[in-house]
């Protein structure tokens, strides 16, 4: 029963860990039944590029930031401090150089206070307040909330705040694919892969939702998709594609972008990302997966839990150099191809700790940006901070830097 209830809590984090499309292909969706043909391959793994330190030239330089998305009850941030996040904000800007970033959670005035904070600091904010796991009509109604909050937020901070009605829909809302939750949705489309293609009530509801977001928001307004979502991009001012590499797409990454970069509107990937392990650039299940129930449930706990370090069950090899790499080159391919920006997942993952004993060292299966320190540590880098950047922060803060 333990394991039942961490799997469910973890639902959220491992289906954006690395997208649910990743995680698909590992078990055994082919390419075609997720995109279809679209263009011809690259000529090699790698694109046939040479990666010679160009300029940086995307519009939109950003990452992820949860301020406490929820699932099953369990929030994701639940340490969230005004001061800490004002920090961390100045970290992303200052340091990592981030033009843009986008706020995730369920608690809609959070995400709006944290908005303002990252547009004070010169960011172009991303509203992504979700309500995850509900039927359509209590989502539309939760859309419409957040949409006026954001609306403030917009008056504010004119032409810097971009709204998103969701994320990943088809499986993150009760109602487009059978199945009362996530994993019965997610055995559904492993069942019938081609579902996943055809025609469901996702369209329609995304013109309700933008129908309903307008009527208070006044800015552009986005959606994050699967790159299998049939949606309607005509009714959107930005088109957001959550697009993950990887080996088993090396050859058709960049083609899979063609048909959204012929819509004549600005594309944005809003997620990508890679774990901290070798073997980072292979679909394969992770983060909570690997980690031992019982561990994990303890570690949850207030008091006790800074006392718990959870186990892995597969030992991985810590890679930050492997992870750092990839995020440039793929933030190099998007640059080339055209791409207007580019969200990393994710800045912070606290629930997927760092170890220096490889045996509890869950953060190699974490795509943060940052290291997560088991309380009550603080870093090196940033005395202040939780957490120490990883290889990866550094190789992003240089990346986006360039002009």
């Amino acid at each position: 029963m333990v394991r039942d209830f961490l799997m469910k809590i973890a639902e959220r984090s491992s289906a954006h860990s690395p997208s649910f499309v990743e995680g698909l292909v590992a078990e055994g969706f082919s390419q075609a039944d997720l995109a279809g043909n679209r263009g011809d391959p690259p000529s090699d793994s790698e694109n046939g590029r040479s990666w010679s330190g160009a300029a940086c030239t995307m519009k939109r330089k950003g990452v992820i930031y949860d301020v406490g998305s929820v699932q099953m009850g369990i929030n994701w941030r639940p340490d969230y401090r005004p001061e800490v996040v004002r920090r961390e904000l100045r970290i992303l800007a200052e340091d990592l150089h981030c033009g843009a970033v986008k706020i995730r959670g369920r608690d809609i005035s959070r995400v709006v206070l944290t908005g303002d904070a990252a547009a004070a600091f010169g960011m172009e904010v991303w509203l992504s307040a979700e309500l995850f796991g509900q039927p359509p009509a209590d989502t539309l109604s939760y859309i419409e909330a957040a949409a006026a909050a954001g609306e403030q937020l917009r008056r504010r901070w004119p032409d810097r705040v971009v709204f998103s009605v969701g994320t990943e829909l088809t499986l993150f809302m009760r109602g487009m694919v059978p199945g009362r939750t996530y994993r019965q949705r997610v055995r559904h489309l492993k069942a019938a892969p081609r579902a996943a293609r055809q025609d469901t009530p996702l369209r329609p509801f995304l013109a309700q939702a933008v129908d309903a977001a307008r009527r208070h928001f006044d800015g552009p307004i986005t959606y994050a998709a699967f790159p299998f979502e049939r949606v309607d991009w005509d009714r959107f001012d930005i088109v957001g594609i959550n697009h993950y590499w990887h080996r088993l797409i090396a050859d058709r990454y960049v083609p899979m972008l063609r048909p959204w970069l012929e819509l004549g509107k600005p594309v944005v990937i809003s997620e990508l990302g890679f774990r901290t392990c070798t073997g980072a650039d292979e679909p394969r299940p992770v983060g909570q997966e690997n980690a031992a129930a019982f561990g994990m449930l303890l570690q949850l706990l207030p008091g006790i839990g800074r006392l718990v370090h959870p186990r892995v069950k597969t030992i991985r090899e810590r890679n930050e150099a492997l992870q750092a790499r990839r995020l440039t080159r793929q933030l190099e391919t998007l640059d080339e191809a055209g791409i207007d920006g580019a969200f990393i997942y994710t800045f912070s993952f606290p629930l997927l700790p760092h170890h220096p004993d490889p045996r509890h060292d869950l953060d190699v299966d974490s795509f943060s940006l940052v290291k997560s320190l088991p309380r009550p540590q603080h870093g090196t880098t940033y005395p202040d901070m939780t957490w120490e950047p990883k290889q990866a922060f550094a190789a992003v803060a240089n990346y986006y830097a360039r002009r």
